[in-house]
């Protein structure tokens, strides 16, 4: 049996671009993914970053619901201390409403930006952030099948009955254990944070209990995949994500860059930059085989969102296209 493969969709930016086309270039991943057979594909809510167009999340995903037919679609995530529980459940179930059985709702605990964002969204990022697992359960209420004997004095219309599955995100042990603790699948964002991966994936797993929602843990990774014909084309594109991290680290954000030939990362940073980039699969698809078998080996997720953050769009279907054609190779194994 063949693991899932889904996609992570940031609506990125790229130099010599504009919004408008990130956004037609959704349209046409969505479209791609769906043809291909990937699982699902999500946006994630991020704040004050010229490279990213996926803050209105929910708007994002309702255009891309509106020109597919059967993906799954979702939140990767939404950062609910910027929310109030009761305005995510509307949104989300009306696009439940609108998409039967074909929305997700990945929950994170992180704001999305920086102060700056905090002040500009007029919240009290520890109050809310502290909030974050009443505000989880809370949801989980709001959306579900309404209780006669015990009815909620607020009731979310559209949401209630909807059910939109919840999952936890995460970087940190923190999402680990509160998925594990209310039995929500769980996705870790090793893609750029791969730091506390073995140890999220072996707290969830361990600590997991059984819900109404989920009998066993079901753990998604998350990973970076630059395939190609070659691997030096593969590297070429891989340039792009590699100058983003650079700009992360020196305080020097800005669009996606174009590729670059025999880019040399300043020395003082490399090893940081490695190690954000930890989690990546890149070159041809036999080394990207490799590769995620390697993951699977070590850390047998249940399934991989993948990142492909190309500056080019016709390069990052292409991965696509190419990715896929070895999920069959990536043996789906049961953790003991």
């Amino acid at each position: 049996m063949s693991i899932p493969f889904s996609i992570l969709d940031l609506a990125r930016v790229t130099e010599g671009s504009n919004i408008a086309q990130s956004f037609k270039d959704c349209v046409s991943t969505a479209r791609s993914a769906e043809r291909l057979g990937y699982n699902r594909v999500w946006y994630a809510e991020h704040h004050n970053m010229a490279s990213v167009a996926s803050s209105a999340t929910s708007v994002l995903i309702a255009h891309i619901a509106a020109q597919t037919s059967s993906i799954r679609l979702g939140a990767g995530g939404i950062m609910l201390p910027n929310h109030s529980p009761l305005t995510i459940a509307e949104q989300f179930g009306t696009l439940a409403t609108l998409h039967p059985d074909r929305i997700d709702l990945g929950l994170g605990r992180a704001p999305g930006g920086d102060r700056n964002v905090i002040r500009a969204l007029r919240k009290d990022s520890t109050l809310s952030a502290n909030q974050f697992p009443q505000d989880v359960v809370e949801l989980m209420q709001l959306l579900a099948n309404r209780d006669e004997n015990a009815p909620l004095p607020v009731r979310a219309i559209p949401g209630e009955g909807t059910e939109v599955p919840v999952w936890i995100l995460g970087s940190s042990l923190f999402g680990a254990q509160l998925a594990a603790h209310l039995g929500l699948p769980y996705a870790f964002a090793s893609h750029f944070a791969p730091q506390h991966l073995f140890d999220a994936a072996d707290i969830y797993r361990r600590d997991f209990k059984p819900s109404k929602y989920l009998e066993r843990p079901y753990f998604m990774m998350a990973c970076s995949v630059f395939a190609a014909d070659t691997e030096t084309e593969a590297r070429f594109h891989f340039s792009s994500l590699v100058q983003s991290f650079v700009g992360m680290v020196t305080n020097k954000r800005g669009l996606v860059p174009a590729p670059v030939e025999d880019l040399k990362v300043p020395p003082q940073i490399a090893s940081h930059v490695e190690s954000m980039l930890a989690a990546s699969c890149v070159g041809t698809p036999d080394q990207v085989a490799t590769r995620l078998s390697s993951f699977q080996e070590q850390l047998q997720p249940d399934e991989y969102i993948i990142s492909m953050p190309f500056y080019d769009q016709a390069a990052r279907e292409k991965s696509m296209e190419l990715t896929m054609g070895v999920q069959s190779r990536i043996a789906l194994q049961k953790v003991a």
